[in-house]
């Protein structure tokens, strides 16, 4: 590359493009739109620019970041690196100057627009039956005629007075645990609280103990660890309170967008796996520490946590090596639950905080799938149910109380916004809802963080902050669905001209078009289109995620599914309809197609608050007949079927007899659209 060649810069968000050497990243973020902050004018003395570069290969970008991409530390960022400290990576964006093609991740602190949190907690009645609990002890005092310990004797008052087994607790304690009780018992005159965990039958732990009687404050985190998003639930264990819920984007996400992205990432990269275990770490004891002070907690107020998710990302939390998920036969290094001290995962909870991990269910199919199980319970159900968690890598479950099915099927990060032209992360600003009138094919949407229509007179002062600001997840499924019904984009996902549509909003880009949104570039915004690469994104999304749904049915021996039910992110934030007029779900009656939320976080929730229901899972785990699509032969032929608008070969003949879906074509050429041929 000469001097006078364009670089590349590229963020794990999809903002891509090509900016002059010597560009600041944070000049370039303005160029390219990219969601990074600044507010001293760039004088390096606010931090709000900070952003981690990425080196080595991303075969996913398409791109080598090499590590002298950026320019050296100066004197702005070593004089702020003394005084009040970066973090280690991190660099100041309006000081590094882009040398190379780089591949830049920027933290949610130094996010413009602040990522809105869809996993929240679903409210659920849960029977409280925590592994953690506390018990108030009175100890008899040492006698010189009956010599005993400290432990031995507290072993024994746990027996006589809460029936605790002495044959389950540990003979001798951690040496910190041990000057811990010591000190209580003293300072309590032999009158004291501990906090015992019984994850496991014949296992009692003592995790906690305080002089006297005393209400402890214990609380756990509910986790789901998504490919996309780190989601946790503080939980007080005494009551099943939520205190606070929040998360972060995986900041893995820099290292690849996908699970097979990282997986590559940690096959080139010496290092690599190492490094994305440290990040994800590192990501949860900061969300951890930012959820105790919402709820006004500290850290090691926490005695517990349970994780649920896919296989890459549980063996990038432990540490393990992800490279055999990349080939078949797609290896766990073990499939079992595991029950670890949170000190062996480097999270800053309570010394002895504990760790439950449900068990994964087969190579592609997580621990994320078997808390949907758990929470959603489809062997309990007469009703043939069909189980969609949508994210990066969608877990279907197909059963019910003859048989359960599970698979995973690769839909990749379009669903979250990335990969899609005027995509972006759910934040305020962000369209996630959309309505296209079928006559005069013009839009209306809703933004995050307001709840009035574009049209309504006052949508402008209510959103004179955010602005307009990009489409998310929800709202790019919705524009490709009311595309559709409109009669913009046909069965096969083409983009009609301005002529055979009759809209000028449909636009001419190069030899496809493109329907226009929003053009806010009179007020200094972004012009918000939905691109034919766009509707190509969503469509092999959506047939993957529709090709995993049939092969499940296929092996049930079922044409029909009787219950669907979206679970995940999108769950609560897309209507059925839309849904099925994309062709995500197999057709079933509207009625029938519910919203479970987060399930995955409600599973995580009922095994943290309940030691049964963690045997529940693992024995239902055994249960569950595992399909692996990535050999499935029919896979292919479900998959191309899927790929038009709802399908090319299912009628939807329920879905059809409540909307109308208009068949226009666009291949024509000449007095068509797109000027192209058709494919064969």
């Amino acid at each position: 590359m000469s001097n006078s060649d364009p670089l590349v810069i590229f963020t794990p968000s999809g903002k891509r493009g090509h900016v002059a050497p010597g560009t600041t990243v944070l000049q370039a973020a303005r160029q390219l739109g990219v969601d990074l902050d600044s507010v001293c004018g760039g004088r390096g003395i606010c931090s709000k620019c900070q952003v981690q570069p990425s080196f080595g290969e991303h075969a996913k970008h398409g791109i080598h970041a090499d590590p002298d991409a950026l320019s050296e530390f100066n004197t702005v960022e070593e004089r702020y690196d003394r005084v009040r400290g970066l973090k280690p990576g991190r660099r100041l964006g309006c000081q590094a100057g882009i040398q190379g093609d780089v591949v830049l991740d920027v933290p949610p602190e130094s996010q413009v627009h602040k990522q809105v949190v869809r996993k929240a907690a679903t409210t659920r009645v849960i029977e409280m039956d925590p592994a953690t609990r506390a018990l108030y002890v009175e100890v008899e005092e040492a006698d010189m005629h009956a010599p005993t310990g400290d432990w031995e004797r507290l072993k024994t008052a746990l027996f006589e007075q809460w029936q605790v087994d002495p044959a389950t607790l540990p003979q001798t304690l951690p040496l910190a645990m041990l000057i811990a009780m010591q000190a209580a018992l003293i300072k309590g005159e032999y009158k004291i609280t501990v906090a015992l965990n019984t994850a496991r039958a014949g296992v009692t732990k003592l995790v906690g103990v305080w002089p006297g009687f005393t209400e402890p404050s214990l609380y756990g985190l509910a986790v789901d660890l998504g490919s996309t998003t780190i989601a946790a639930h503080l939980t007080d264990l005494t009551t099943g309170e939520v205190k606070a819920s929040g998360g972060v984007m995986n900041p893995q996400i820099r290292f690849g967008e996908d699970l097979m992205s990282r997986v590559s990432y940690a096959m080139m990269n010496d290092t690599g796996a190492a490094d994305m275990t440290t990040a994800v770490r590192e990501a949860m004891n900061t969300l951890a520490m930012d959820l105790a002070t919402e709820a006004g907690v500290k850290l090691s107020d926490i005695y517990e946590a349970v994780f649920v998710m896919n296989p890459v990302m549980h063996h990038l939390l432990l540490g393990l090596d992800p490279t055999p998920l990349g080939q078949s036969p797609f290896a766990l290094a073990t499939n079992s639950a595991m029950d670890l001290a949170a000190s062996e995962l480097d999270l800053s909870f309570a010394a002895a905080a504990q760790v439950y991990i449900l068990p994964l269910i087969a190579g592609h199919v997580g621990a994320d799938a078997a808390a949907v199980a758990l929470s959603e319970a489809p062997q309990k159900r007469d009703p043939l149910t069909l189980i969609v968690d949508v994210g990066t890598n969608a877990e279907i479950i197909l059963g019910n109380k003859t048989r359960v099915l599970a698979c995973s099927s690769p839909t990749g990060p379009a669903f979250e916004g990335a990969q899609i032209s005027s995509g972006q992360r759910a934040a305020p600003g962000a369209i996630e809802r959309l309505e296209i009138d079928p006559t005069t094919k013009e839009p209306r949407f809703k933004v995050i963080g307001c709840d009035l229509w574009s049209d309504d007179p006052e949508f402008a002062a209510q959103t004179a902050v955010t602005g307009v600001s990009g489409i998310c997840g929800s709202g790019i499924i919705e524009a490709v669905a009311e595309m559709r019904m409109a009669g913009i984009v046909d069965a096969n996902g083409l983009i009609g001209s301005a002529e055979a549509t009759g809209t000028a909003r449909a636009r001419a880009e190069g030899r496809t078009h493109s329907y226009l949104i929003h053009d806010g570039s009179s007020e200094g915004g972004p012009v918000i289109s939905v691109t034919q690469g766009d509707i190509r994104a969503i469509q092999l999304a959506k047939s993957a995620l529709y090709a995993g749904a049939r092969l499940l049915m296929d092996e049930f021996g079922s044409d029909k599914v009787e219950r669907v039910v979206l679970a995940g992110a999108f769950g609560a934030h897309i209507s059925p309809k839309h849904a099925m007029i994309l062709g995500m779900i197999p057709d079933c009656p509207l009625e029938h197609v519910t919203s479970a939320g987060n399930a995955a976080g409600t599973g995580a929730q009922i095994a943290l608050l309940n030691v049964a229901a963690r045997r529940d899972v693992e024995a239902l785990v055994h249960d569950i007949t595992k399909i692996e699509t990535a050999i499935e032969p029919r896979f292919q032929e479900h998959f191309v079927a899927a790929n038009a608008i709802p399908h090319a070969t299912d009628p939807f003949t329920g879905l059809r007899a409540v909307v109308t879906l208009p068949e226009p074509s666009f291949n024509a050429g000449p007095g068509g659209s797109t000027g192209r041929r058709r494919r064969r």
